[in-house]
């Protein structure tokens, strides 16, 4: 996949087939999208083309919004994408600016002439333009008018639902990941670095590494215990994960802590990759750290049954 953060750098590209959007998470219906827009592709011996955008829209247009929450980075979204056979990406940057052109400046200026768009397939209800105001209905009047043919996947199309980023967050935000990787149609993750902690973890012989996630935009699940995977150094491993505010030893701040089963390393400051698979349990203030100790044994039991089916 090629990547452009410049569309000046996107030139002759054959018979591009065209969609774009925000495709924070990939989730189903994404792939959907994108599986309609590699087949239109192949019928005309044409390349894939995905435009996106960065900074997310809310970044710009409301600076004071402190609560965007986004399923994915930069990085994982390109890694996503890649991953489902997108030939070209583009990120555009969103900026005020830009942010006020017309829908019918977006189709001239971005997609007819910048890209030279032959086919354009759109999710459903997708809107564009300056306040939203351009929609499919839009997309039928301009294609004949600048040569190009423009495509909507039906909502019913979706796995009869309609699966959103925005119904994603929510379940993460609740902890239910079950739901949410069923939306995704893959293990939620997020990326970070493993820092020092308290380290009383080791004093009940559950040793735990901190993990901080530089992105402040990427969503946390919600607090809970959790059976997850993990991607070390090119590993897989398994483990169970704690978010929350440690109620049992009086924690002054959220954290996220992971216990990997079968690993004795020491890994201060490298990265892993942690992949949510099931919730086990609400996060529980226990009377003291022998009766944590014994919940921990029946979540260890648990986190190996649901890692192994």
């Amino acid at each position: 996949m090629k990547v452009y953060t410049k569309i000046e750098d996107f030139k002759d590209v054959k018979n591009p087939v065209v969609t774009t959007g925000m495709f924070d998470g990939v989730h189903v219906g994404h792939q959907k999208i994108i599986a309609r827009l590699k087949e239109v592709a192949k019928e005309q011996n044409g390349e894939t083309v995905l435009l996106t955008f960065y900074p997310h829209p809310r970044m710009v247009l409301f600076l004071e919004d402190n609560e965007l929450e986004l399923l994915n980075t930069q990085k994982e979204k390109i890694e996503l994408l890649e991953q489902f056979g997108i030939d070209h990406l583009i990120i555009y940057p969103f900026t005020k600016e830009f942010s006020r052109l017309t829908s019918v400046e977006f189709v001239r200026n971005i997609l007819v002439n910048q890209i030279k768009t032959k086919r354009l397939v759109i999710g459903y209800n997708h809107h564009f333009g300056r306040n939203r105001e351009g929609s499919f209905e839009h997309l039928k009047e301009f294609g004949p008018l600048y040569g190009f043919e423009v495509e909507e996947i039906p909502a019913q199309d979706i796995d009869n639902i309609e699966i959103s980023s925005t119904k994603t967050r929510n379940a993460l935000k609740a902890g239910d990941v079950k739901t949410a990787n069923s939306f995704l149609g893959h293990p939620y993750s997020i990326n970070g670095k493993v820092v020092e902690g308290l380290k009383l973890g080791r004093t009940i012989g559950y040793p735990t590494a901190n993990i901080v996630v530089d992105d402040k935009y990427k969503l946390i699940p919600g607090d809970g215990i959790y059976a997850v995977k993990l991607k070390y150094n090119g590993n897989s491993l398994n483990g169970m994960l704690s978010i929350g505010n440690n109620p049992t030893v009086d924690g002054k701040g959220r954290s996220i802590e992971v216990h990997i089963f079968e690993f004795d390393e020491n890994i201060y400051n490298k990265e892993l990759t942690i992949y949510f698979i099931e919730r086990l349990r609400d996060e529980i203030k226990f009377n003291n750290l022998e009766e944590l100790k014994v919940q921990l044994v029946k979540d260890a039991e648990n986190s190996h049954k649901i890692l192994k089916s």
